[in-house]
């Protein structure tokens, strides 16, 4: 059943192939423990005490909680899934309760940082420095993923409107504005790849010098070189250019429903972890400006 599972999560359910492959992981250390253990070698029948001696050996291994949290989650969606399919009459995940984890804040760029970055002109006028300035601006212009960002396709871009059309997690698909400075960017960028790249069919906007489309390596070197420029940012990498982008919005008073939106969660849990900063923000205002602080 586990190979059932796995394709009812991937092509129904649409995750995405990393997590597919991290609950296949999970999955596969859980029926070696039960087999190794316990001598049990079915998975879809382990009641809620095997369940648990496996979270407990976790714990005492050191692994993270935010981990073991993960393995809950897909053992979760495993049991579900059974009794779905009638295969088991009773979830022995039904009492399994998640651990409590620290909330580790967003890292992102000050802004005065950001806007010394992207108004720099060392970025060179040929293919890749036009392609690492605008990489650096779709980032923080749109705060859309380093996934949405590799996969995006010329069809996508509407420059007349100002919007782009991004299909994001699970295939949910959410348009995003982009500020009137990204228009001559893209042209200056299309013209420059058009000229120097042979282009292949494919459509996609960043390509490779060999025109084929980007890897998540590339695009993570060009972002680190760039924020490696600024010392005090302590992680350099494309997600907290999303995290500096949604920090930013905020801290400017868009309402977090929008920002939501925008940065296509499925709940508003996951956005509310940029308020903090925000509050922060208002709290030095309050304390400079209000007469008992």
């Amino acid at each position: 059943m586990v190979e059932s599972f796995l394709k009812y999560i991937q092509f129904q359910k649409r995750y995405s192939l990393k997590t597919v492959h991290s609950y296949q992981t999970d999955l596969h250390q859980f029926e070696r423990f039960l087999l190794v253990t316990f001598q049990e070698d079915k998975i879809e029948t382990a009641a809620y005490g095997l369940i648990r001696s496996w979270i407990v050996s976790l714990v005492e291994s050191k692994l993270d909680a935010s981990s073991i949290n993960r393995k809950i989650a897909c053992l979760r969606s495993f049991y579900k899934f059974l009794m779905q399919q009638e295969i088991i009459e009773k979830n022995p995940m039904a009492k399994i309760r998640v651990l409590k984890t620290k909330k580790k804040l967003p890292h992102f760029v000050k802004e005065a940082d950001m806007n010394t970055l992207l108004d720099h002109p060392d970025f060179g006028e040929d293919h890749e420095g036009l392609r690492e300035k605008l990489i650096l601006e779709f980032f923080y212009g749109t705060g859309m993923r380093l996934s949405e960002l590799i996969n995006l396709r010329e069809s996508q871009i509407n420059s007349k409107n100002k919007t782009i059309k991004v299909l994001g997690k699970r295939n949910k698909e959410r348009v995003i504005p982009f500020a009137d400075n990204l228009v001559p960017l893209i042209e200056a960028y299309r013209n420059v790849r058009d000229r120097d790249v042979q282009m292949k069919d494919h459509g996609f906007l960043f390509v490779t010098e060999n025109g084929d489309q980007l890897y998540p390596m590339l695009v993570y070197r060009s972002v680190k070189k760039h924020l490696k420029k600024f010392s005090a940012v302590e992680k350099r990498s494309p997600h907290v250019l999303r995290h500096s982008y949604a920090t930013h919005l905020l801290n400017k008073g868009a309402e977090i429903n929008a920002v939501k939106d925008l940065l296509g969660h499925s709940s508003l849990a996951a956005t509310q972890v940029y308020t903090h900063n925000s509050m922060e923000k208002l709290k030095k205002v309050f304390d400079q400006a209000h007469p008992k602080a």
